[in-house]
């Protein structure tokens, strides 16, 4: 029986600690109250193949046609074919997927979906359903036993230790030794304003994305990228770090999501003179891949002096039974979806890149597992297509665990030509140094990030960041008793927001092309050259 540590209460974190739940000691550690996260944030929904006039093949050609062609196609077919089962064990859960007239699980459509396959619940409140079913079921295993839970608990940092290199494994000597030679053994954490160590034998981070990097996020005031700074800190390879996905229809002024299936079920997109406009942009209109359709709000409002983009559900029947979550949070800001038109703008909503992964959630370091948002296997490609996260964390969750089941080992779940092209591209880095992090306040960073690495970019605005966050001092282990418990929080926050702003700098002034959620205008093109991820080694030095 293993000591398995997992960082993180979403959908993939939930799904693997229930996994691994009276097989092994788990200990599932959140930020916050368990299911606070992401997750439970998710209006769109589930996609899934759960019909008959539906395939699996259909819906692998649809993920990697909205990745823009840098999806991984065993990664995706593995997500596809495996997904159906997986909410199949959610309805059995307790998740009441809404049904049709007919008694059938009722299917949406939307963007870049070429045929009705997202199952919600409660309307518009689908992740809340799953985090609520599985949270229950983890509290269950709680009063029993089998679980530990740390609520309110941060994570600082991984704890590593060097461990011999298979002598077999056919990777070069500077690999090797950046990679191979670290294992993790446990955790760093922030429990009741004091500093922790929590030891395990694997470590599982399924702690989200970063979307507080910006201005202008639909995420959650927790979602600072702690588990994958973390990971960089620790040397872990990551990948596809340029690649930031934008959601095109946020309430203006509030981060508030409007989802898409909104637009799935009628409501145009309408520019600051009530023009419809994106179909002029895309065959698709409105139901275009997200990256589309946030680039065509993205500069039509710099076209009308940065006035926002309107969604109008006006006539979209019975929208407000439809989509009552959403009815309800228009109203606390004094719009009615049924009769005003609602001002929209892009905002940060996911991260395609993160650490890298194999398909069952290793990483470059031994024992260290990553799951969710915060992994990156390469299934989203440069574009994740709408309502595939749920289904990934289900689906890579479960993989994950499986994988723990048969022993965390050593090896670190990678390829010897996957890890010699992470050593290869640490140049992308541009000399910059990971272990200084500026003092920018938060306030500053997100305008920083917003303008530079937002919708669009540039090399002058990419080196101009990475210029300004390049003084200063990063909170480390070390100095935790120079602050306030709070003010550690929000400091250590920044600082890991900061160092991932760097690393998405990094990786995008190194692909000199525009390819899906990554727009450069210097490069607006894609490159043939440039057909593939980028992988990089950010390998912190240990006196950090």
């Amino acid at each position: 029986m293993s000591r398995v540590l997992i960082i993180g209460s979403g959908i993939a974190g939930l799904t693997t600690a229930l996994r691994l739940a009276g097989r092994h000691e788990v200990t599932v550690v959140t930020k916050g109250r368990l299911g606070e996260s992401n997750t439970a944030l998710a209006q769109g929904g589930i996609a899934g193949v759960i019909s008959t006039d539906d395939t699996v093949e259909s819906h692998i050609a649809d993920s990697v046609g909205a990745g823009a062609g840098l999806s991984d196609a065993t990664a995706v077919r593995v997500l596809c074919s495996e997904g159906p089962e997986r909410i199949l064990e959610l309805a059995a859960a307790g998740v009441a997927f809404d049904r049709d007239e007919n008694g059938d699980w009722a299917r949406g459509l939307e963007g870049a979906h070429s045929i009705p396959r997202i199952l919600h619940a409660g309307g518009d409140a689908t992740g809340k359903a799953i985090v609520d079913a599985l949270s229950k079921a983890l509290r269950a295993a709680v009063a029993t036993g089998t679980v530990r839970l740390l609520e309110h608990t941060m994570l600082l940092d991984l704890v590593t230790s060097p461990t011999e290199p298979d002598a077999g494994c056919g990777l070069s000597s500077e690999v090797t030794d950046a990679v191979s030679r670290r294992e993790v053994t446990g955790v760093h954490v922030l429990r009741h304003g004091a500093h922790e160590h929590l030891s395990a034998d694997a470590v599982v981070l399924a702690t989200g994305g970063a979307g507080q990097l910006y201005a202008h996020t639909t995420n959650p005031a927790a979602a600072t990228g702690d588990g994958l700074a973390a990971a960089i800190r620790a040397g872990a390879a990551v990948s596809d770090m340029e690649f930031y996905q934008f959601h095109p229809t946020s309430l203006a002024g509030s981060g508030f999501l409007i989802s898409e299936a909104v637009r799935g079920a009628g409501a145009p997109l309408l520019d600051a003179h009530g023009h419809r406009f994106m179909p002029e942009v895309d065959r698709r209109g409105e139901l275009a891949p997200r990256d589309v359709v946030a680039l065509a709000i993205h500069r039509r409002m710099a076209a009308q002096a940065g006035r926002p983009c309107y969604v109008d559900a006006r006539s979209v029947p019975e929208v407000m039974t439809r989509f009552p979550s959403i009815a309800r949070g228009l109203a606390a800001h004094g719009f009615d979806l049924a009769t005003d038109l609602i001002p929209v703008t892009p905002a940060a909503h996911y991260f395609m890149g993160g650490i890298r992964t194999d398909l069952d959630g290793r990483t470059s370091i031994a024992r260290l597992f990553a799951v969710g948002e915060v992994a990156c296997t390469g299934v989203h490609g440069a574009n994740r297509l709408a309502s595939n996260s749920l289904l990934e964390g289900a689906v890579f969750g479960t993989r994950a665990a499986a994988a723990i089941d048969v022993g965390p080992g050593f090896e670190t779940g990678l390829t010897s030509a996957q890890l010699s092209e992470a050593s290869l591209t640490r140049e992308a880095r541009l000399g910059t140094d990971s272990c200084a992090a500026s003092t920018v306040s938060r306030e500053d960073l997100q305008a920083l990030a917003w303008a530079h690495l937002g919708v669009e970019r540039n090399d002058h605005g990419l080196r101009a960041l990475l210029d300004h966050l390049g003084e200063g001092e990063r909170a480390t282990p070390r100095t935790l008793g120079e602050y306030a418990p709070q003010q550690l929080v929000e400091r250590v926050e920044t600082a890991n927001l900061v160092l991932i702003a760097r690393s998405i700098a990094s990786h995008a002034l190194a692909r000199r092309e525009s390819r899906g959620a990554h727009t450069r205008s210097d490069f607006p093109a894609p490159s043939p050259i440039l057909f593939g991820s980028t992988t990089a080694l950010l390998q912190e030095a240990v006196s950090c």
